[in-house]
């Protein structure tokens, strides 16, 4: 990624437009860009046959490729990231796509969630892409939990915050489990949580329920264990990720081909597949990260691109993300501002509640 700009300068102006030309004009439209269209607008006199020279040039160093079904070229992976790392001109956002943003904050309610899907819509619907946006962890203090028994292979944790929230995790309790095992294993965990948050407790607990598990029997035990294990693990991937504009995804599919990648990428995000790994793509502080085709780890399968930028707390910590997937043609200019726009008012958002 670092060797873009070095690989720009070290191209001849003629070279640098008809890449800058095929990449935009490819972003534009999703068509490969052909000789002739070129010549037709460019900044000095040159012939179809030398500008189709510069392309054959420009594909033998990776940044161009040759659909079989047309003369022209478009990007590949490299050259898309070459642009994006070197060439792109960032705007700012417009003022009707600030507003639609601003617009989602203007309700003083509680409910954090409710807030966030609204901020995911908007951001769909000025991108024309898919949202995602990855919500903070509930970090008040735990007040109370409580196992609930449903049938003989299923259960609830019941999680109570001290602010009221409450969050409810069906899961497969051990076998045998009696109504006093699980009052006997919500008291030895409250004895250890309440007045704690989830990641106070999420390293410190099952070193604590080692050194203590013999206070209580086998049964309760066991169901501590397993009630933990899905609280823990689903802290991570349930329910976190709010995925909104998925049909725009539909829209801009053009080849069949388009639509199996989009089948893909809709597979995954049903499975919210690797969500605890969201955030690792934001890794390196505040600020816009770009991820196109294989590069995205999460939906590489799809071959999409995904524009990401965390948001972070009062304190300066990273608590959730927002992005824009959708089709590497993505008008890359246009939506990082958004979504860093976005990130930082969620923050400030999230911050000022605090």
């Amino acid at each position: 990624m670092s060797d873009a700009p070095k690989m720009i300068e070290e191209m001849n102006d003629r070279s640098r437009e008809v890449f800058r030309r095929v990449v935009e004009g490819y972003l534009e439209n999703g068509d490969p860009v052909g000789s002739r269209t070129l010549t037709r607008d460019f900044s000095e006199k040159v012939s179809a046959a030398t500008i189709r020279n510069v392309m054959q040039d420009l594909e033998y160093m990776g940044l161009l490729d040759s659909p079989h079904i047309s003369a022209g070229r478009i990007p590949t992976q490299m050259g898309l990231r070459m642009f994006v790392d070197g060439l792109m001109e960032v705007s700012v956002p417009d003022d009707g796509d600030r507003e639609k943003i601003d617009a989602t904050m203007g309700r003083n309610e509680s409910d954090v969630g409710g807030l966030l899907d609204r901020v995911g819509s908007a951001l769909s619907g000025v991108t024309h892409g898919a949202s995602l946006v990855l919500t903070p962890k509930h970090e008040a203090p735990i007040k109370h939990i409580e196992f609930v028994s449903l049938a003989a292979d299923r259960a609830l944790v019941v999680l109570v915050f001290a602010d009221g929230h409450v969050e409810n995790r069906l899961f497969t309790p051990p076998p045998g489990q009696t109504p006093s095992s699980m009052r006997e294993a919500a008291n030895f965990l409250n004895a250890l949580i309440e007045g704690k948050t989830l990641t106070d407790v999420r390293g410190a607990i099952q070193s604590e329920i080692s050194l203590r598990r013999q206070e209580i029997d086998v049964l309760a035990r066991d169901l501590v264990d397993s009630g933990l294990a899905v609280w823990q693990d689903a802290g991570d991937r349930n329910e976190r990720l709010i995925v909104r504009g998925r049909s725009n995804l539909l829209e801009s599919a053009g080849q069949p081909d388009d639509l199996d990648r989009i089948r893909t990428l809709f597979d995954d995000l049903e499975r919210k597949r690797d969500i605890s790994e969201f955030l690792e793509l934001t890794e390196g502080g505040d600020g816009v990260r770009i991820f196109i085709g294989s590069e995205n780890k999460l939906f590489s399968l799809s071959g999409s691109s995904l524009v990401v930028s965390p948001y972070m707390n009062a304190d300066r910590k990273i608590i959730g993300a927002v992005g824009v997937i959708g089709p590497t043609r993505l008008n890359y200019g246009r939506i990082v501002p958004i979504v860093d726009y976005t990130a930082q008012l969620v923050g400030k958002m999230l911050s000022d509640r605090s």
